[in-house]
């Protein structure tokens, strides 16, 4: 009988493959056996999935500090972990837009207007909305290059990290978090709270999570993570002008500009 995978011979008795490990697979695909292979590989404590997830809480420098070293049979590895992340968003915005499209709300972030104004405002957030989330796995992958160079930024003059190695550090954190906002995101839409609730709940908790896992893989002290948070979060600054700035460009030539200024005309006629 030959292997699946590799093709190598086995005896017929065999349950692994000799030469690739691979379990050997008798029986046809059920939804019985496809279920169980689901619960074995996500939800048994045992499972890599599970330990990774948990330990990047408790211990996050043993998962990304083993893993840059060279030990990567312990935990997911980051590329694995990063792809079941992007699953993992990928099934949260199918499941809000398809049974908690209401849940989709930043209207309370509107800064208080004439009622025209704030209508312009508001189809300029849905849309604004409805592009992040349209483009989140690519979003999701470009925010972790940006991190890595603010982090290598803010922690200029501690030469623990290369650049390539803070990517590997921002690729799990920034799964971590994914998967954390995912689960977190049906949770609250079930619960009737909106996504920008939970976004304002949720941003200064992230924060929070990157600078304790920082200060782990630094092993800096309170004050010298105080330190380099500031900082870390001025080149945050600096960079959202930046954005900010080019988005301003795009709303001009778009015309978003022209419809906010026509609608303030309108409103101070009426």
């Amino acid at each position: 009988m030959p292997c699946k995978n590799c093709r190598t011979i086995l005896a017929d008795g065999s349950d692994y493959c000799h030469n690739c490990g691979a379990k050997v697979i008798r029986n046809r695909l059920t939804v019985k056996n496809l279920f169980e292979h689901f619960t074995v590989t996500f939800l048994n404590y045992d499972n890599k999935f599970l330990q990774t997830f948990l330990a990047l809480f408790r211990k996050p420098e043993d998962v990304i500090d083993t893993y840059i070293n060279g030990t990567r049979k312990k935990y997911v590895n980051v590329i694995s972990y990063f792809a079941i992340a992007l699953t993992f968003t990928g099934l949260y915005l199918f499941v809000i837009k398809k049974f908690f499209p209401e849940s989709i709300d930043y209207s309370f972030t509107i800064p208080g207007q004439d009622e025209a104004q704030r209508e312009i405002q508001s189809e300029l957030q849905k849309k604004n909305v409805s592009f992040v989330q349209e483009y989140m796995s690519l979003f999701t992958m470009l925010y972790v290059p940006l991190y890595a160079l603010m982090a290598r930024v803010s922690f200029i003059g501690i030469k623990k990290f290369n650049y390539t190695e803070l990517l590997v550090v921002f690729l799990y954190l920034q799964a971590q978090m994914s998967i954390v906002t995912a689960v977190a995101g049906v949770l609250c839409a079930f619960l009737s709270f909106s996504q920008g609730t939970m976004s304002i709940i949720f941003i200064p908790l992230m924060i929070l999570y990157c600078a304790y896992t920082l200060k782990r893989l630094y092993q800096l002290n309170f004050s010298g993570m105080l330190l380099r948070t500031i900082l870390f979060l001025a080149v945050l600054g600096v960079a959202f002008i930046i954005i900010s700035i080019i988005m301003g460009v795009i709303m001009y030539f778009d015309g978003t500009f022209d419809k906010m200024i026509e609608a303030k005309r309108a409103a101070s006629g009426s």
